[in-house]
């Protein structure tokens, strides 16, 4: 097992090792692919071979200070391909001790960050756009209405046109901002997540080794569970970041296909709090992205649970139907977790709202719903209070 896992790493992830001195000693294909050097030009050359002429030579320095007093080095790096492109990655370099508490060799981790760079940069500059933009924006308004001051009564009509045209600008500038700064962020939560991602699995493997001894049924079990919740980690990440692609593909794919997607992420969450789902689905297609969608249904989920939670409820029920109507399918999700109050209920869908801790909620979920229904599934998301519980309706035109 020791040695499959062994793989795994090497194949998702860039590797290399290096002697005392920083001569490469091993490396693993993706290093290869990335670099575009073969095995034979990287082991025994020194592992400058890569380093970028942009990056400072005291980053070095702190580099090899930090590595010789036995500690690990986490930085993302700069470096330079063999056809003198640039790729950015994300780094770990442990020392690796001998029995004396010796260091006998570095295993650099590495994986590639190059298009989460690339996309902070455009962000930076359409923030900087945006930000000129409103600086002038004022001084554009004032200037128009001098102008329509000057017309004729007779051209009011015109000038109530412009008028409207003005608002739907600054309303589109708004949008710009918000979409920019939430792409910003998911950016970063990628740059975050992944590195404890590779350290979390180094540690399962020296966990798994030092307890060969134990009991090793459970140990299997708790090793085969973390695995699958990394994975599960590693894929949202994915979803969120396809989410802001411009180029995502989209295609025809069963309504039914993405809900049940959905609720097999959840899974464990459900039967953790016991909570009973009830389905009827039609099966239809939409056109769209499928994950997207299932992304919208596991925010739902994840509310239905927090609030079954706040509020203590036993018996706990989601219901979820769908029924055709003309050229479009409506989708009814429902929980039975008491609602909220009209207050709450007219600002749900509003960024950065939530009726959650601070620890707990970043009031985006339903805020990123909404934008996928609308603006990737051409719908309509509205919710309401029902009995004694929320009631989201989904409208989505069938097909494409």
């Amino acid at each position: 097992m020791g040695q499959t896992y062994q793989e795994a790493i090497e194949n998702s992830n860039i590797v290399s090792k290096t002697n005392i001195d920083g001569i490469i000693t091993f490396v693993n294909d993706e290093f290869c692919k990335i670099s575009g050097y073969s095995k034979d030009e990287l082991i025994g050359s020194d592992h400058n071979i890569v380093r970028h002429p942009d990056v400072p030579k005291e980053n070095f320095t702190i580099l090899w200070e930090t590595i010789l007093s036995k500690k690990p080095y986490k930085a993302t790096v700069k470096n330079m391909c063999k056809d003198g492109s640039t790729v950015y990655l994300n780094t770990t370099i442990t020392p690796i001790l001998d029995k004396n508490n010796e260091i006998k060799e570095f295993i650099a981790i590495r994986y590639d960050v190059t298009k989460e760079v690339e996309l902070k940069k455009v962000l930076q500059k359409k923030e900087e756009e945006l930000e000129y933009l409103n600086k002038t924006l004022e001084q554009r308004v004032l200037e128009q209405t001098a102008q329509l001051i000057e017309l004729n009564q007779t051209l009011e009509q015109r000038v109530q046109e412009e008028i409207v045209k003005n608002k739907e600008k600054q309303k589109m500038l708004f949008w710009q901002s918000r979409m920019a700064s939430l792409g910003q962020m998911l950016a970063n939560i990628a740059h975050q997540w992944r590195q404890p991602l590779t350290e979390l699995s180094l540690t399962l493997f020296n966990i798994k080794k030092s307890a060969k001894a134990s009991k090793m049924d459970k140990l299997e079990e708790y090793y085969k569970d973390s695995l699958e919740i990394i994975e599960n980690m590693s894929q949202t990440i994915d979803d969120f970041s396809n989410f802001f692609n411009p180029n995502k593909a989209k295609e025809k794919f069963l309504l039914s296909t993405s809900i049940d997607e959905a609720f097999l992420i959840t899974k464990k969450l459900i039967q953790k709090e016991n909570i009973n789902v009830k389905k009827e689905l039609d099966k239809v297609e939409v056109f769209g992205v499928l994950n997207e969608l299932s992304q919208v249904m596991i925010n739902l989920i994840q509310n239905s649970s927090e609030a079954f939670k706040s509020k203590k409820i036993e018996e706990k029920t989601i219901n979820i139907k769908s029924y055709i109507d003309l050229n479009s399918i409506t989708l009814v999700y429902k929980d039975n977790a008491g609602g909220v109050d009209d207050k709450t209920l007219d600002r749900i869908f509003e960024p950065y709202f939530t009726t959650k801790y601070q620890s707990n909620g970043t009031g985006l979920g339903l805020f990123m719903s909404r934008m996928i229904i609308e603006k990737s599934l051409d719908g309509l998301i509205k919710a309401r209070n029902c009995d004694d519980g929320l009631e989201f309706t989904i409208q989505i035109p069938l097909g494409e």
